[in-house]
């Protein structure tokens, strides 16, 4: 029981440290992930010898029973993480260029100087990208509100505030502005650019780009943000 509860807050322990660790720069995302499988395992196996001590074992005193049951509890969060992880890459496509116009997608500009040259490229990802995002978000379209460009960029920085995303550009002029999303785990970043175009007088059109820096898939995570952005933005524009 007691061996189990160990195993179990060390498997906690290298879960955590699979993503610490490419945060400080010790190994390769690659690599973290490769340490989270084999956590993910491991609390799986520790979880059935957990189970079978709790009901097998008659003569159990109440901190063999706490303990057992802390050991069962971790393990259910270290093996029901992963798993939710697994179920979402495969409920969505490999691509990590997401934007509501995929035609003419809204240029990253001052996003370009953050990114390594091992990261992935400002350019967008192509038109094959395109007709997969168009078949999983078919949903993510340009949005048209009336307004200004002034008002409204202030609006898309009130919401990329509330979305807790760190804004790095802003530029009315050209009716752009950048910001930077960072996973809590693994640090992953995700840049966004919002574009805003005047129309018809006292319309303003609203395009949205988000990109991984670095993965083949981004578990709809960049799909996810824009409609966010876009939800936020439509209804702080109601409430002004």
């Amino acid at each position: 029981m007691y061996i189990g509860f160990i195993v179990a807050l060390l498997c906690a322990v290298a879960a955590a440290g699979s993503g610490l660790g490419y945060r400080f720069g010790l190994w390769h995302f690659r690599t973290g992930f490769e340490i989270l499988k084999w956590s993910f395992f491991l609390s799986g196996a520790t979880l059935l010898v957990l189970l079978a001590c709790m009901f097998f074992i008659q003569t159990k005193t109440r901190a063999d029973t706490i303990i057992g049951g802390i050991g069962i509890a971790i393990c259910l969060v270290l093996v029901y993480v992963p798993y939710s992880w697994k179920k979402t890459l495969d409920a969505n496509p490999y691509i990590h260029d997401i934007t509501t116009d995929t035609l003419n997608p809204p240029d990253f500009v001052v996003v370009e100087e953050l990114r390594s040259a091992e990261e992935h490229s400002i350019e967008y990802d192509g038109l094959e990208v395109a007709k997969l995002q168009r078949r999983a978000y078919p949903e993510l379209k340009t949005l048209v509100l009336e307004g200004d460009i002034e008002s409204m960029i202030k609006l898309a920085e009130d919401v990329l505030n509330d979305m807790d995303l760190e804004v790095v550009s802003v530029e009315p002029a050209a009716g752009r502005v950048e910001a930077v999303a960072t996973t809590w785990l693994f640090g992953f970043q995700d840049d966004m650019v919002i574009r805003l175009k005047a129309i018809d007088g006292a319309k303003v059109e609203v395009d949205v780009r988000s990109k991984s820096r670095v993965g083949r898939s981004d578990l709809g995570q960049n799909a996810k943000r824009i409609r966010q952005f876009m939800k936020g933005l439509t209804a702080n524009h109601s409430a002004s």
